[in-house]
């Protein structure tokens, strides 16, 4: 099974993403708290441990299992994981990523048994990391080799609207990768812009925004894209209103000021979807940074009759760029709106360079954000590209970046990055419709956060991004294992 191979290249340290550390990881959100019926014994259980580590062989590895045993109240000097089914929390959706063009087309270039085992270790929920959630843009993205849309200029009804540009390399992607994961993907659709001519600027890059007259036209042509996929037999379990609304971008971009996405959903798109019997489509607002994600959630969910039709709000992890991750946002939206969903919707590292292709910081970056964004209270989380060729693209404005995994498409060979398998350690054990519980750490040095699937099993993952190795016991109750968190490192623990 390829996640447990061995990565052939040594790892490069960066200490630096050691500062990260500071944070609310902590932080378990405090919403929809409730006893769980019954009690968990540990009674005859055994701890199964599969571990992913910096400078070693181990990449989602079973490195150990464990037995529990009696200890009475632990030391302050004794490092210690407390875990607490007692009180569960949200309801856990799934992880996956984007089937952009870019994934499509590297895909379509590789040899035969090199894309089984792509679709084998993304969507094999056995045999791989088991995604359940694909993201597909709608219209073109960064990620594509060119830009279009699915109308000819000028046609506010609609009448020339046909997909055949994605039929030639992501339906057939998409298609797989249902027949793959048992048709258990849920596939939810973003756009970046709308055709030129429906925008101010009369370009679909470089920001600009939709004039009000086309708010009608825009509106059907999310419903007609969603019957478009759907006629080729492509469920479409939601959509998010628009990629990163307040970013003005070389590339495809549309700017939604809060009350102007608040109008478009309320007056246009939410009652389009609801006209055209698409209620039970997800409706995801915002799809943009944490750092304006309250300002954003409130406007538009402290509208009822906004607020009726959203389902959710997305967010991205790039707010780094203004000083730091802030993740107490996601707490916020959640304290307050504790009736909608938070997901993230977009996540990558970036700038793409092949010889920083095997950093450790990348995907101790994944590790990091899925803590903190579970902790918070998020039911979902959705990596960007799934696949991206030897450049980090292709990518038609030179936005390169990376992926979990890359293709030398000109001899078909594949590299797995540390994220894939970071992302796996979260993706493969835990499982939709897991409750999140309680666990608790006393040590800052390790990370955690659990969850309890429905089967019964919990699942407790323990992150480790110092250099420090530490000995630590994982209590439920007053049973414990005992245990070692290796440096730069991230450990599943599973009973």
């Amino acid at each position: 099974m390829i996640f447990f191979k061995p990565t052939i290249m040594r790892k490069i340290l960066t200490c630096s993403f050691i500062l990260l550390l500071a944070g609310t990881c902590g932080l378990n959100a405090q919403k929809q708290a409730s006893p769980q019926k019954g009690h968990f014994s540990t009674d005859g259980k055994k701890v199964i441990v599969y571990t992913t580590a910096d400078n070693s062989d181990l990449r989602l590895t079973l490195t150990d299992t464990l037995s529990f045993s009696d200890f009475d109240q632990p030391v302050e000097t004794q490092p210690s994981i407390f875990v607490d089914p007692s009180h569960t929390f949200q309801t856990f959706l799934g992880i996956g990523g984007a089937l952009t063009d870019a994934s499509a087309e590297t895909f379509a270039k590789l040899p035969a048994d090199k894309q089984t085992e792509i679709l084998r270790d993304y969507f094999d929920a056995d045999k791989g990391i088991g995604y359940t959630i694909g993201r597909i843009n709608m219209n073109s993205c960064d990620f594509s080799s060119d830009s279009y849309t699915y109308v000819t200029d000028g046609d506010k009804e609609l009448k020339s609207f046909n997909i055949s540009h994605d039929e030639k390399f992501k339906i057939p992607f998409i298609k797989k990768a249902m027949e793959t994961s048992g048709g258990k993907l849920n596939f939810f659709i973003s756009p970046w812009s709308p055709p030129a001519w429906m925008k101010d600027n009369n370009d679909m890059l470089h920001g600009g925004k939709l004039k009000t007259e086309f708010y009608q036209s825009w509106a059907n042509y999310y419903v007609k894209y969603i019957k478009a996929l759907e006629k080729q037999g492509i469920p479409i379990w939601g959509l998010t209103v628009q990629n990163e609304p307040m970013a003005k971008q070389t590339w495809e971009s549309c700017m939604y000021t809060a009350e102007e996405e608040r109008n478009f959903i309320r007056g246009y798109l939410g009652p389009t979807l609801q006209k055209n019997n698409f209620s039970n489509k997800k409706l995801i607002a915002w799809d943009h940074n944490r750092d304006l994600l309250y300002q954003r959630a409130s406007t538009l969910l402290n509208d009822p009759e906004t607020a009726k039709y959203i389902w959710g709000i997305g967010f991205h992890w790039y707010e780094s760029w203004n000083g730091g991750l802030q993740f107490e946002n996601v707490q916020r939206v959640n304290e307050s709106f504790p009736d909608k969903k938070l997901l993230l919707t977009e996540g990558c590292n970036s700038p793409f360079n092949w010889k920083d292709l095997n950093d450790w910081k990348w995907g101790e970056e994944y590790g990091l954000n899925m803590l903190h964004d579970f902790n918070n209270g998020a039911v979902a989380w959705t990596d960007w590209n799934v696949l991206l060729d030897e450049t980090g693209g292709p990518n038609h404005v030179g936005n390169f970046c990376f992926a979990p995994i890359h293709a030398k498409t000109k001899d078909g060979t594949l590299h797995y990055m540390n994220s894939y398998y970071y992302i796996g350690q979260f993706s493969k054990f835990i499982r939709p419709g897991a409750k999140r519980i309680i666990s608790s750490t006393n040590r800052a040095q390790l990370l955690s956060t659990a969850f309890m699937n429905t089967n019964g099993k919990l699942v407790v993952i323990v992150m480790n991004p110092t250099k420090e190795k530490f000995s630590y016991r994982m209590y439920v109750g007053k049973k414990a294992v005992e245990t070692t968190s290796l440096p730069h490192s991230i450990s599943t623990l599973i009973f």
